[in-house]
């Protein structure tokens, strides 16, 4: 393609993104069962809404199917995960983790994820939660793939993981980032972009407090439907649409406007996901 032409098409798609504001929901369990009566409307709903891309992250294998089933009915829309969530990690995770490895060696994925520690309902499987973490990352490193991170109430022991698996191809997304700016600092320097979610929204969060210290090169938005709705809807079901309320909470704080959060964010899940630069 002659180069002046492949200029002009990219700057083309940045203004088609910029000005129809298309989000990106880097985080969201579409496939779950509290949605089981209305999936398709919310996510048409989230669709109207100008969210284009949902990416899928897993969490056992009891639920693969269900992601396949979803890939099936929205193949434009839908791009996939897998591994074994952190609260998943029990007696019979080794058999979990082999399900996620013939999973990988029998088709492709987006990321190794939802993966992690967390450390808020059970602290006794910290060890084999470690294990789990540890073999999900050389698994993704062996794909050359990004991990997802679930953390709760382990940002030491998350660190600890990061620490010793440490490498250039290393890279992916902390998922619904709760932490101090420290914690995100010391998670950027780990390759990593923040997921920011509807916690950004809650009086509480905190993490409002010092985002705009952040550069917005480091930051994804995500919904982790259907947990964590936003202001207004905390404490209901959370869905796609809602990544909405968190931009435009990100644009008060950035003060740009949300047609620019969505397409710089979006931009982040490319080169995250997708491998891809900044047009």
């Amino acid at each position: 393609m002659d180069e002046r032409i492949y200029t002009l098409s990219r700057k083309h798609t940045k203004i088609i993104y910029y000005f129809c504001a298309m989000f990106t929901d880097t985080h969201t369990h579409l496939y779950s069962e509290a949605f089981d009566e209305d999936q398709a409307v919310m996510i048409q709903r989230a669709i109207d809404a100008g969210v284009s891309r949902f990416f899928i992250p897993a969490i056992d294998s009891e639920y693969t199917e269900r992601m396949y089933a979803l890939e099936r009915k929205y193949p434009e829309q839908v791009f996939l995960m897998m591994g074994l969530h952190p609260t998943h990690v029990k007696e019979n995770y080794k058999d979990e983790l082999a399900h996620v490895e013939t999973q990988f060696a029998s088709r492709s994925f987006y990321a190794v994820g939802e993966i992690g520690i967390d450390l808020y309902w059970d602290r006794t499987t910290l060890e084999i939660q470690q294990d789990a973490f540890r073999r999900q990352i050389q698994l993704a490193k062996k794909y050359k793939l990004p991990i997802v991170i679930h953390c709760r109430e382990a940002f030491d022991e998350v660190f600890e993981v990061l620490e010793s698996e440490k490498s250039e191809d290393l890279f992916g997304i902390f998922h619904c980032f709760t932490g101090t700016k420290e914690h995100a600092l010391k998670a950027i320097g780990h390759n990593m972009k923040l997921g920011i979610g509807g916690v950004v929204t809650f009086k509480n969060g905190k993490i409002d407090q010092f985002l705009s210290e952040i550069s917005l090169e480091h930051i994804v938005l995500e919904t982790d439907a259907p947990y964590l709705s936003p202001v207004p809807f905390r404490g209901k079901r959370n869905e796609s649409s809602y990544v909405k309320l968190v931009a435009e909470k990100l644009a008060h704080i950035y003060q740009l406007p949300v047609e620019e959060i969505a397409l710089i964010t979006s931009q982040n899940a490319d080169t995250i996901f997708l491998n891809k630069k900044k047009i």
